[in-house]
């Protein structure tokens, strides 16, 4: 099959990696590129963990002045995605979820005694709100932004050619990325193109804009995981 990805470059390459081993054709168009925030402040603690919902957030803490202190930490995941990305930046006591922020809550509540203080190192754009469904738990939560996700303007000249040219399929891993996606195909005039191949997508809620913008063939992981979402495609 002939597939466009449009996810952050260092995710896309991976992504893409593991497509072609199954025979794909994959054009990488990025529509969001990913700024770190160097040296955020993150308060004093003391903290009895770390959070990270992407693993965009972990070459922010790799490279922060704190960094020594913070991979001393346990650390948690909302997946085995973001889990590994912490293990190889030199963190050793991680725990990982099952993908989702709800599974993220349920295992830091269990794990973590209340009145202890926690911190979330996120990105600017969030869905969900993780530190207000800790603070439920009677988690101490403090968020602190250590990335921000830049949006295209414009579609790429990747993504325009290999929609006029024609695509089997579009893989879709954020919310803001299928938006994007729409909203820069309609400014390029090739929204219909756009809409047309079968849209695979990592949730529900990712699906949205799609589905808003007309898109008929939508197919959606079973579990927000990027294995999951792969073996969604068919086959060439």
């Amino acid at each position: 099959m002939r597939l466009l990805l449009t996810r952050p470059e260092l995710d896309a390459e991976r992504t893409a990696a593991a497509l072609r081993a199954r025979g794909h054709a994959v054009v990488v168009a990025p529509l969001l590129r990913i700024e770190t925030l160097q040296d955020a402040e993150i308060g004093r603690g003391p903290w009895a963990a770390v959070l990270v919902t992407s693993a965009n957030a972990v070459p922010a803490i790799a490279q922060h002045g704190r960094f020594e202190e913070l991979r001393l930490l346990r650390a948690f995941a909302v997946g085995e995605r973001s889990a590994q990305a912490l293990r190889a930046a030199g963190f050793t006591d991680v725990s990982s979820a099952d993908g989702k922020v709800d599974d993220l809550v349920r295992v830091v509540a269990r794990r973590i005694k209340p009145g202890e203080q926690l911190l979330y190192l996120a990105g600017a754009d969030r869905s969900g709100d993780l530190a207000a469904a800790l603070r439920v738990q009677n988690l101490v939560v403090r968020t602190v932004v250590v990335y921000r996700a830049v949006a295209a303007e414009t579609l790429p000249a990747e993504a325009a050619e290999a929609l006029s040219a024609g695509v089997d399929g579009v893989l879709h891993f954020s919310r803001r990325t299928a938006a994007t996606y729409v909203g820069a195909a309609r400014g390029a005039g090739l929204l219909i193109a756009a809409l047309n191949p079968v849209h695979y997508c990592l949730s529900a809620q990712v699906a949205e804009p799609l589905a808003q913008a007309g898109a008929v063939d939508i197919r959606i992981a079973p579990r927000p995981a990027e294995a999951d979402l792969i073996d969604l495609i068919a086959s060439p």
